[in-house]
């Protein structure tokens, strides 16, 4: 690699870790996306310092993506990547504008999530066995997913120190270690306090775990897996054939919301997500409450 790009890496690198504070997966990833276009530049035959790149040669390489057999999603992707380094260039005063803003990523035919209804979670959490000491661990931590729409990783990460009992908030720290702030109902609230002074105050809790909420049998930090686990083994134990994992949940929090009205904006926030874009995935509105609206107040349908 010429000392031109490795000094564009070296700073970009520094960037992700230091103002971004991401973790090192995910800046690892924008440093493939870089050298995806690195690559395309060697095999171009383009000397040119990638701060002087215009629109055309973004789209030269996108298209290259495709011809080389990157799938729609990957492509958009990396895309996503070199539209972050063409952000940081500007933001150092390296060139005056980002060539990368009109680049348009490819169609990816996004599906639409699966989500559980409301009797569905309800019998999912009725399944749970509280007669063993992990079953109000469970129930509180079901509870927590659907109130807040918690990613598994911020559900497992979840300190006591986090809550605020009063003013019915909990702290979340989430991608990027950013934070955020999510109300939680009064039901979650409810069943974690049962779990903290039933369960869990009576445990033999590990040193680096005493401010984690949600513990495994040995007192420790739970894994996501473990939580995966449950969530299949209670899907099967109530018959329900949707393939579903910890982060339907989410899904069905943000979808509740939306369908009941709930502003955009207030969800994208809740959720944690960078853009609205991703947020918008949850205006999708259940088939049969459209068909029941054209029936009641179409006038050929009377």
């Amino acid at each position: 690699m010429s000392h031109l790009w490795s000094g564009y890496f070296s700073q970009f690198k520094q960037y992700l870790l230091l103002e971004k504070s991401l973790a090192t997966h995910s800046i690892e990833a924008y440093l493939r996306d870089l050298e995806a276009l690195h690559k395309w530049s060697i095999l171009r035959g383009i000397t040119k310092d990638p701060g002087q790149y215009n629109l055309q040669d973004l789209v030269a390489f996108s298209a290259w993506l495709a011809e080389i057999g990157f799938s729609a999603t990957s492509q958009a992707r990396i895309l996503s990547g070199i539209r972050s380094f063409y952000r940081f260039l500007v933001l150092q005063n390296d060139i005056p504008e980002s060539p990368a803003d009109f680049l348009e990523p490819p169609k990816t035919g996004r599906k639409l999530p699966v989500v559980l209804s409301v009797q569905e979670i309800d019998s999912m959490i009725g399944a749970i066995d509280r007669s063993k000491p992990e079953g109000e661990r469970d129930v509180a931590m079901l509870e927590t997913l659907y109130s807040c729409g918690l990613r598994v990783s911020e559900l497992i990460g979840l300190k006591t120190t986090d809550i605020f009992v009063e003013d019915q908030y909990i702290r979340v720290i989430g991608k990027g270690n950013k934070e955020r702030l999510v109300p939680i109902g009064n039901r979650a609230l409810k069943h974690i306090d049962i779990y903290k002074n039933s369960i869990r105050r009576h445990m033999n809790i590990a040193t680096d775990s005493r401010d984690i909420v949600f513990l495994n049998k040995r007192g420790g930090k739970l894994s996501r897996q473990s939580v995966f686990l449950l969530i299949k083994s209670l899907a099967i134990k109530t018959g329900i054939s949707k393939t579903i994992s910890p982060h339907t949940f989410r899904h069905s929090f943000a979808t509740h919301l939306v369908e009941a009205g709930a502003d955009l904006r207030a969800v994208q926030e809740m959720l944690g997500h960078e853009s609205i874009t991703t947020t918008e995935i949850y205006t999708h509105l259940d088939r049969t409450y459209l068909a029941n609206t054209i029936k009641q107040f179409h006038p050929r349908s009377q």
